[in-house]
């Protein structure tokens, strides 16, 4: 996302190709209030991969999640506030112009108008966080890279986070979405912990089963998926380095590496030591298998 960087923030050019830019923005600056006033002059598509951010816009105040896509639209000046603890992380891609309109589908209509646009967030599938992962880190740690190779990728990355997985709904409620913004940086907050439902609910100032009705509207899954989408897509960013997949599990609150592998198979297909293996070969990741 658009942002000037301090000596707690680095951007760093990963890829700079004919059909767009790819940056990996780190952040350790934290905020309690609204920062400063950005701009942004163009349209962008945000892949958190760590920790959390709320990025204010208009009336609105998104949240940037590693359960989250983040579509900046062109024009528009913002704010941000967070990140809660660890800091944020999250790959930036500026689109070719042409590029996006046609993985967006606009049909000559303009990409403001786009529903993804308006809506500024969508919910990240967990195949879209594998591929997003192993670009990431092939994208970084990789000798040799081919140019030609890179700019299928980062349009396939594109096409994934622009394919339809559920509604596009209008934005929430004031209300609602102030509800939903809190659940998610208490989640992220206590990501590690033994968390229960009556704590979410109570931090959140709601009852139990309103909180769980909304959620789940509003999300698509319930606050447990959610949470284990969290600690799976926290898993699946420090596996490459990772040596000791027990401590690993405990850290981002799972009960052992059984229960680890057991979710971690369940939802990639493959287990926490395959994935290390092959990240750790910096080989690129295939499109078709990660989608």
């Amino acid at each position: 996302m658009c942002s000037a960087t301090g000596a707690l923030e680095s951007r760093t050019r990963v890829l700079d190709l004919s059909v767009g830019l790819v940056e990996d923005l780190r952040s350790e600056v934290r905020r309690q209030e609204k920062g400063p006033e950005g701009f942004c002059q163009d349209f962008q598509v945000c892949l958190p991969y760590r920790g959390l951010f709320v990025w204010h816009v208009g009336r609105e105040d998104v949240v940037g999640d590693s359960n989250q896509v983040v579509f900046v639209r062109s024009g528009e000046p913002y704010r941000m506030s967070g990140p809660l603890r660890d800091g944020y992380a999250e790959l930036i891609i500026t689109p070719d112009r042409q590029v996006l309109s046609e993985v967006a589908h606009v049909n000559g209509q303009p990409l403001s108008h786009h529903p993804l646009f308006t809506r500024r967030t969508r919910r990240a599938t967990p195949g879209l966080q594998s591929f997003r992962t192993r670009f990431l880190h092939w994208a970084t740690t990789a000798s040799r890279r081919d140019n030609f190779e890179a700019e299928e990728l980062v349009i396939a990355l594109l096409q994934t986070a622009f394919q339809r997985n559920g509604s596009l709904d209008q934005p929430n409620a004031a209300t609602t979405a102030r509800l939903i913004r809190r659940a998610k940086e208490f989640l992220e907050a206590q990501l590690s912990d033994r968390i229960l439902l009556a704590d979410v609910a109570r931090v959140v100032g709601t009852s139990p089963a309103y909180l769980t009705h909304l959620f789940t509207r509003v999300e698509g899954v319930s606050l447990h998926q959610y949470l284990t989408q969290l600690r799976l897509a926290r898993a699946l960013v420090e596996l490459p380095h990772a040596d000791d997949l027990t401590r690993l599990a405990l850290e981002v609150g799972f009960s052992s590496h059984s229960h680890l592998s057991y979710v971690f198979r369940r939802t990639f297909g493959c287990t926490p030591s395959q994935f290390r293996e092959t990240a750790r070969r910096a080989a690129p990741p295939s499109p078709l298998r990660d989608q």
